[in-house]
């Protein structure tokens, strides 16, 4: 953990909070000084627990402080050390300062929390992750008598507090100026007494109503934080109008609104900047130096901005390999930001990663909009997914929670139930004081709250029907006023759906910038795939319920008080049965397709394996069965879908918001109905089709029948290229060699007339030759011969001796990975060195972040690490690749191409390893004075021809080919000399 760098309240509010908002935030501490909350600061008790680490199962508790308040007044305190069974790690110790002598003699664990049970004697426990120390708590006997009641101010916080950017306690607390966080119990009781009134205060301050809303939702849950709601509603306004989340967001985003760009198509004439212009703001005097202090003038930067400015003037494509220090985004942006104010258009940027997205709003746009004349707007779009519906946040609170969507991992109902009405609260509080924002952000529990029931789909979306439609919707309103800016920045899967939706998403575009262009291809499979998943129709099917539960159950109960409710309740109840049969026959479609893993023979990995449906599949008696099964579960949910819609046309008149929500909810079913059908007939051929099987039948829900695009560079090509006038694909890895002619393909620039596109590449603006050294192993076995994981061993670990560790290992599949680590993690540990491996279930981002912060720890990783991971400087001097990552020969993809085209091999799969290397080795070199080494480790590269290939791609031309046991010493001798 890195220590709290003291950031200020204003530092910590969002970009964009409503200045009345942000006005209140920032008098809180002082309003909070002459407020009282009676029974909420009366015997309470405030706890936090220091262990030995965050796993419940393997760890102890070695410290508990607690403290009761009166007031802001700490009344009386209990604090102990606690003696845990083992020793406590030596990171933890550093942590904490809570060393073994400290907690040689302190009570055991059952004594220490006998003591807690005395001290609290029932009274409700504040704890900032409650879950956290209560589990540790009442892991220890005796544990479960402390309290009943435990409330999470981490949750609280993020409903009182919905526009902070972060809610951990030490921030919170030095930005409110109450007691400082250290990492030991006491310090942290302090900091979360003194920050409850502030809490409590905050959320008065939420509407009117709001929390009185809260409160009564549900009421058949236990929910600690009913109390303090309910209390603070009745202290609070006593005005008998009900809640109005519309009125609220219709003050909210007033102010907010623009008036809409026009669409390019329709301006008789456009003016580009020309490319002289462009490159003189690059100039001492120009736009580029005034947003950054020392701007180093970059050449290729130049070029690429010159290129980007004569697409614009020309209504022409570009294909740009722009390669690592270049300073890409500053290249397009400005181009792009005065063609658009100077026609009063928009333009658009496309990312693939949220990182890149998050740079772009929050560091290049702000300093060129500060640098340019009459500045610039701009706005940030994402999927549906990402913003709250309001519709379904309503629908939320006074329909049955979804409790079978959901694992319960262990836990009750009422736990779960619990987070679902934690996570409802959060997002009213959030779109009370936010314009539009992301769900991620509010820090949901996503497990145990399914995310259709905050979230909608394009095709689920009522849009006219809907009452927040379009102002006070937070995506429709955020696409209204993304119309109204000059700069959009989205990511690919978005801009992707919007051609499936024909352009009814985004605001009409028709200059784009595509960055991070090497995986727009696969990103649009992803998006265009069709699939039919036996788990989320077994989940959406409980959530239609039926006459006792679910959607069904709640419109039935509605339509009792209709008039002509006979009818209503009847058509209601005849689908019910419907449904009930569609459900059983989709379940059977599964245990047919489960079926096909015998077809499967050994392909694949451990447990789960991708078999591709082809003409010899579809011959098979397995096949038939799912095919038959398929017909089945067509045939019903043709009936159900059809019943349905009775029933919606017959509501619509009496209860229109009963009729949409109808709709809404059995959308799915015409989606399911239309891709069995899809897959199962297989007569499209524009598609490839495939089933992801579980060897185990205990995953049989987790199974699916998978579509997808075979030639996505055709459809780019026919549905979206034509329509816009210029698009600039960008990233650093899109060539190989000189040769743009794969991707070119693989997006749909080579179907484009002659003249409509031109491919650029641009070099590197860092010293690769001097900063990167790549070595080949050129006497290794074949990657499939029996001896070559033992040399790969050897050679990593004199790979990882010579560079003192800070090795990053990229491995194509996880077999290999497991089996080298765990013969050569011991050895590394015996010359001092660790390093750990991607094991399944383990999270990147963590582990992405301890690789970054532990200098010389090793890493051992799959395909997530291949590309999108920045880490500069010592903390990663080496990546070692042991396999060139040729597509699996049993890939559907490639089954189906090597079916349908020559060469198939040489023309996609060659290619795609050759960038996926060139990404992999794009990881070293972050900045103009990181340094490091690319060690290959296949053989292949020397013995076979296209092994040239690969080495002209790499950004390096300082190659050296040496036998295995030489590398480590050629390792030190660099090492030595950089």
């Amino acid at each position: 953990m890195t220590q709290h760098d003291g950031a200020t309240l204003e530092e910590i509010i969002l970009p964009g909070t409503p200045e009345d908002v942000r006005q209140r935030y920032l008098s809180l501490a002082e309003r909070a000084r002459g407020r009282g909350f009676g029974p909420l600061e009366e015997d309470i008790v405030v706890l936090d627990t220091e262990t030995t680490g965050l796993s419940f199962k393997d760890c102890e508790l070695i410290e508990i402080s607690a403290a009761r308040l009166s007031g802001r007044e700490i009344v009386s305190r209990y604090e102990t050390f606690v003696h845990p069974t083992g020793p406590i790690p030596e990171e933890i110790s550093k942590l904490t300062g809570i060393t073994n002598r400290d907690v040689t003699d302190a009570p055991s664990a059952r004594d220490a929390v006998a003591g807690l049970a005395e001290f609290v004697a029932g009274s409700p426990v504040l704890a900032h992750n409650a879950t956290f120390d209560r589990t540790f708590i009442e892991a220890v006997p005796g544990g479960a008598e402390v309290s009943d009641t435990w409330i999470d101010t981490l949750s609280l916080s993020r409903i009182a507090l919905p526009r902070l950017s972060t809610h951990r306690l030490a921030d919170m607390a030095e930005a409110f100026g109450c007691a400082g966080v250290t990492h030991r119990a006491g310090d942290d009781v302090d900091a979360l007494s003194g920050m409850w009134r502030i809490l409590l205060l905050a959320l008065s301050d939420l509407p009117d109503g709001l929390l009185a809303h809260l409160a009564a939702m549900h009421e058949e849950v236990v929910w600690p934080m009913r109390p303090v709601l309910s209390y603070l509603a009745s202290e609070g306004d006593m005005s008998p109008r009900p809640f109005s989340l519309k009125e609220v967001r219709a003050a909210l985003v007033r102010e907010a609104r623009g008036e809409s760009r026009s669409d390019a198509t329709e301006l008789d004439r456009l003016v580009a900047p020309g490319p002289d212009e462009v490159a003189a703001e690059f100039g001492p005097a120009g736009v580029v130096s005034r947003m950054y202090e020392h701007m180093e003038r970059r050449p290729e930067q130049v070029a690429m901005a010159r290129e980007v400015a004569t697409a614009l003037a020309t209504s022409t494509h570009r294909a740009i390999e722009a390669g690592t220090g270049v300073g890409k985004s500053i290249a397009y942006l400005l181009p792009e930001a005065l063609f658009a104010k100077r026609n009063n258009v928009t333009v658009g940027v496309a990312t693939k990663t949220n990182a890149l997205t998050d740079q772009l709003v929050s560091h290049e746009l702000p300093a060129l909009a500060a640098a340019l004349p009459g500045g610039l707007s701009y706005a940030s779009l994402k999927g549906y997914d990402h913003y709250p519906c309001l519709h379904r946040l309503d629908r939320a609170v006074r329909e049955d929670l979804p409790l079978p969507a959901v694992p319960h991992d262990g836990r009750s109902d009422n736990a779960v139930a619990c987070d679902m009405l934690t996570a409802i609260a959060v997002t009213y509080a959030y779109s009370c004081q936010s314009p539009d924002g992301d769900l991620d952000a509010l820090g949901i529990r996503w497990r145990y709250v399914p995310r259709p029931m905050l979230t909608t789909t394009p095709g689920e979306c009522l849009r006219g029907r809907c009452p927040y439609f379009p102002n006070e919707c937070p995506l429709h309103g955020a696409r209204r006023r993304a119309a109204a800016a000059d700069v959009v920045v989205t990511n690919h899967s978005l801009l992707l759906r919007n051609v499936t939706a024909e352009g009814k998403i985004l605001p009409p575009i028709r200059n784009w910038v595509v960055d991070e262009a090497h995986g727009f291809e696969a990103e649009a499979r992803r998006q265009w795939a069709v699939e039919v998943s036996g788990e989320e129709a077994r989940a959406a099917f409980e959530l239609l319920g039926g006459t006792g539960s679910g959607v069904i159950h709640n419109l039935m109960v509605q339509a009792m008080a209709l008039e002509g409710s006979t009818l209503f309740v009847g058509l209601l109840a005849k689908a019910a049965a419907t449904l009930a049969r569609a459900s059983v026959s989709v379940a059977d479609l599964f245990v047919a397709v489960h079926g096909l893993a015998g077809v499967a023979r050994g392909d694949g990995g451990y447990d789960a394996v991708t078999l591709w449906i082809g003409e010899e599949v579809r011959g098979t008696q397995e096949w038939r069965e799912v095919a038959d099964a398929g017909q089945r579960a067509a045939d019903v949910l043709c009936e159900a879908v059809k019943q349905l819609a009775e029933a919606s046309e017959a509501l619509g008149e009496e209860a229109p918001a009963a009729a949409a929500d109808l709709g809404e909810s059995t959308r799915f079913l015409r989606d399911l109905l239309s891709g069995i059908t899809l897959i199962c007939e297989g007569t499209d051929e524009s598609y490839v089709y495939s089933a992801q099987l579980s060897r185990s039948k205990r995953r049989i829900a987790s199974e699916r029948l998978v579509a997808e695009k075979l030639d996505v560079g055709a459809d780019l090509a026919s549905r979206w290229l034509p329509e816009m006038q210029s698009v600039v694909f960008t990233s650093a890895t899109i060539a190989v060699g000189d040769d743009f002619s794969h991707f070119d393909h693989a997006v749909g620039l080579d179907l484009l007339g002659e003249g409509s596109h031109r491919d650029v590449r641009l070099d590197s603006s860092f010293d690769f030759d001097g900063h990167m050294s790549v070595v080949l192993a050129r006497d290794l076995p074949a990657p499939n011969d029996r001896a070559y994981l033992p040399a790969l061993e050897d050679l990593l670990f004199d790979v990882h001796v010579a560079m003192g560790g800070s090795v990053l290992t990229l491995f194509t599949n996880r077999r290999d990975m497991e089996r080298v680590y765990e013969s050569l993690r011991p050895r590394l540990a015996a010359a001092g060195l660790e390093v750990v491996c991607q094991s399944r279930g383990a999270s990147p981002r963590r582990l992405r972040q301890r690789f970054m912060e532990e200098t010389a720890l090793s890493l051992m990783a799959l395909r997530s690490f291949w590309e999108g991971f920045d880490a500069t400087g010592d903390t990663l001097r080496c990546v070692v690749i042991p396999k060139l990552p040729f597509a699996s020969p049993n890939d559907p993809l490639v089954r189906e191409r090597d079916l349908r085209e020559d060469r198939a091999w040489w023309k996609y799969s060659l290619p795609d390893a050759v960038i996926s290397v060139k990404q992999a080795a794009g990881r070293l070199i972050r900045s103009s004075t990181d340094t490091g080494v690319l060690v290959l480790a296949d053989s292949r590269l020397v013995s076979k021809g296209y092994g040239r290939l690969f080495v002209s791609s790499l950004p390096s031309r300082s190659v050296t080919r040496l036998e295995s046991s030489n590398v480590g010493r050629y390792l030190s001798l660099w090492r030595a000399s950089h």
